[in-house]
């Protein structure tokens, strides 16, 4: 058999393998668009590709038909939209909404702060930090932000309050280190030592402070804040991942809608059927 042939066969067949390993690669990685139809109209979302396992999750549900007739259960107008309660479909006028799962959490996926709550995210809700310290996202209730905009002021302060809390966990962080010692002077009654390892533990905390910025908005956070809007306490609490690409009008309708004391709309919002188009 021709040598020459058989090299120029082999050179395809791992051309061919090699297109094909690479187009797995972008598929795995690429972001995938969901519609959801509602009775107010179409909402089109895309899904993060960075965020894999909400992703993967939501795309899940969405084929299996779990969020076909769901309710938007919980409306808050500047704030967002809420929805993905199992209960929520056979729910009668007025019963209160929100504890419905699938029985399983996912691991919080934040890519902060490339990802954060700028108007028309798609985010996943939670249990609280009390009985959810790990910020774990529910296996399937979901939230649009609404949101609404800010001023340099509002930002600033928003950032001090970050920053305050940044340096509680990292003062606790240091402090579990040192737990033995400080539990030795209050045993002692020492107040001299327990505050000068108070002070000790501050100081160490603050010194991290100094190269951990997180804490501060970055200059396209602040530029779609203004400009965008959203609920920027929210970054860093709850998993971003996704956006709204097509009826951010539809959003914004269903935000205005009337709501009960609960903040479930009097007038059932619907998602009348989900479906992955890409």
């Amino acid at each position: 058999m021709n040598v020459e042939f058989m090299n120029k066969k082999l050179f395809l067949v791992i051309v061919i393998a090699i297109a094909l390993l690479e187009s797995c690669a972008v598929k795995k990685n690429s972001a995938s668009v969901v519609c959801l139809e509602t009775n107010y109209g179409k909402i089109t979302v895309k899904l993060y590709p960075e965020t894999t396992k909400h992703k993967q999750n939501f795309l899940k549900l969405v084929e299996n038909g779990f969020y076909n007739g769901v309710l938007f259960h919980r409306v808050i107008s500047s704030f967002m939209i809420q929805g993905g309660d199992p209960g929520s479909k056979t729910a009668k006028p007025g019963a209160m909404l929100g504890s419905g799962d699938v029985g399983y959490t996912i691991p919080a996926e934040f890519v902060y702060p490339h990802y954060y709550h700028k108007k028309g995210v798609l985010a996943a809700a939670r249990e609280g930090d009390q009985e959810n310290p790990q910020k774990a996202s529910s296996g399937c209730q979901f939230y649009i932000v609404e949101g609404k905009k800010f001023t340099d002021e509002q930002l600033n302060q928003l950032e001090s309050n970050n920053k305050q809390k940044l340096e509680a966990k990292l003062y606790q962080q240091v402090l579990t280190t040192r737990k033995d010692e400080m539990k030795s002077y209050q045993l002692d009654d020492n107040k001299f030592k327990i505050n000068e390892l108070r002070e000790s533990i501050l100081k160490k905390a603050r010194l991290q402070l100094e190269t951990d910025t997180t804490y501060k908005f970055t200059k396209k956070q602040r530029a779609d804040y203004k400009t965008v809007g959203g609920t920027p306490h929210l970054d860093g609490e709850y998993s971003v991942f996704g956006e709204v690409i097509e009826g951010m009008d539809v959003v914004d309708k269903i935000s205005a809608v009337q709501v009960d004391d609960n903040n479930r709309p009097i007038i059932d919002v619907k998602v009348i059927k989900a479906e992955v188009v890409k």
